[in-house]
């Protein structure tokens, strides 16, 4: 499975980049195609600062309030991985790591894979079950 995942990640996805390029530089010219990558790499950076600047303020007001900024985390994490892929040459990498940008695709993969589902599952109605025990050690439900 590793293997499978690194051929992927070190050779596969290189060359699938490497011919749309070859391929979009045959279409609109060499220069224009490096320039368009340049170009995305650059509005990627900007995204990204905005993007990481916005969730360190809300992971800030969470803790201001006193929850667990997780969720936070998990968003931070991903605009790392978007700032890879958009500083990557490549048009795959960059509509992928554009996508990372969207906070509603974010949310959706964190929703996916990230937490477990029983948290999905799992409501608060307002009951708290307990068990009591008397002095003479019978259980009262």
């Amino acid at each position: 499975m590793m293997f499978r995942l690194l051929l992927l990640l070190f050779v596969i996805i290189p060359l699938i980049e490497l011919y749309v390029l070859i391929e979009v530089g045959r279409g609109i010219g060499g220069l224009t195609t490096i320039l368009l990558c340049v170009f995305t790499a650059l509005l990627g950076g900007i995204l990204i600062r905005l993007q990481g600047l916005m969730t360190l303020l809300s992971a800030q007001r969470e803790l201001a309030n006193g929850g667990l900024p997780a969720e936070h985390v998990l968003h931070g994490l991903m605009l790392g991985m978007a700032g890879l892929l958009l500083f990557t040459p490549g048009f795959i990498t960059d509509a992928i790591g554009f996508l990372l940008l969207i906070p509603a695709v974010r949310r959706l993969l964190i929703m996916r894979f990230a937490v477990s589902p029983v948290m999905h599952t799992q409501q608060d109605d307002g009951i708290i079950d307990v068990e009591v025990i008397s002095h003479d050690n019978k259980k009262i439900h």
